[in-house]
């Protein structure tokens, strides 16, 4: 059997045993801070005030590491010319991968610049799919949501679509809008569960979830044409539309999800046994570090 396989393996035990380990080890009461796992959260490129640069990353990512994954997020710029990879791998115990505005650069998957693929954030993907195998080379626990689920996919040699909802038989995957065409604001509606996702019996998904079907919500325009080389599909929607992945030959947590995994990651079942499961291993990455 080969190394990646006994990894695969591996990975897969750690998967099915993090549902059982319990809040208690993550960060509560007056416990130390050098026992609160530290998770990086990329921030992405951003026009404060349509004038001055700046890195953002929205609050509900940075409350699920705390309230689900019962870690701290520590936010770092999402540019090469700022962030150390090396360097911020030493401090973090994890990288969360968030979503994003922006797509992917089309020439790290061998495409022509279109409008259907803008906005772009060209210095967070020349972080981000160089911090990704990095990570997953060192054993880091990896979580990508949404772009982040995009970016994991690009980093292993696969191709995403600009707008999925327009190959045959594909559904609408991006958020609710008015008739006048501006995205419906009310969280309720934004993030409500839109369509199911079907699970591979017995993957690592499955086994955490303990499910082979979920419902999800959907705010995304771009997804995945063509996996990469170790990108294993994991779940997908009803249209068939790639909606979760792992890695394959990672020896930590390496999972990625398209839909918005932090949205009510305390109250939502299937987001928080994700988080839980992302601070298990978090967790078990501080012990050994």
């Amino acid at each position: 059997m080969s190394d990646a396989q006994n990894a695969g393996k591996d990975f897969l035990r750690v998967v099915a045993s993090a549902e059982r380990i319990g809040r208690n080890d993550g960060m509560s009461g007056k416990k130390s801070a050098k026992k609160t796992p530290i998770v990086g959260v990329i921030g992405s490129a951003h026009l404060a005030e349509g004038k001055f640069a700046a890195q953002r990353v929205g609050e509900r990512p940075l409350r699920a590491v705390v309230e689900s994954a019962g870690a701290m997020p520590l936010i770092f710029a999402g540019s090469p010319e700022i962030t150390d990879i090396g360097a911020l791998l030493d401090v973090v115990d994890g990288i969360l991968l968030t979503g994003a505005r922006a797509n992917v650069h089309p020439r790290h998957f061998g495409e022509t610049e279109h409008p259907a693929y803008e906005p772009y954030d060209e210095p967070r993907d020349a972080l981000a799919l160089d911090l990704i195998a990095t990570a997953v080379k060192r054993g880091v626990p990896l979580f990508g949501i949404c772009r982040g689920f995009q970016e994991m996919n690009v980093a292993f040699g696969g191709t995403p679509h600009p707008e999925i909802r327009e190959l045959p038989g594909r559904l609408n995957h991006r958020a609710l809008r008015h008739e006048n065409g501006e995205i419906i604001p009310d969280p309720k509606i934004l993030y409500a569960e839109r369509h199911e996702v079907r699970l591979t019996p017995g993957g690592a998904f499955a086994k955490l979830l303990g499910t082979d079907r979920i419902r999800v919500n959907s705010l995304h325009g771009q997804g995945i044409l063509k996996p990469g080389d170790r990108v294993v599909v994991e779940g997908v929607a009803e249209d068939d539309t790639i909606e979760a992945i792992r890695i394959d030959g990672a020896s930590g947590f390496a999972l990625g999800v398209q839909w918005h995994a932090e949205h009510v990651a305390d109250g939502n079942p299937v987001n928080r046994k994700l988080f839980e499961a992302f601070g298990a291993a978090l967790r078990r990455r501080r012990c050994v570090k």
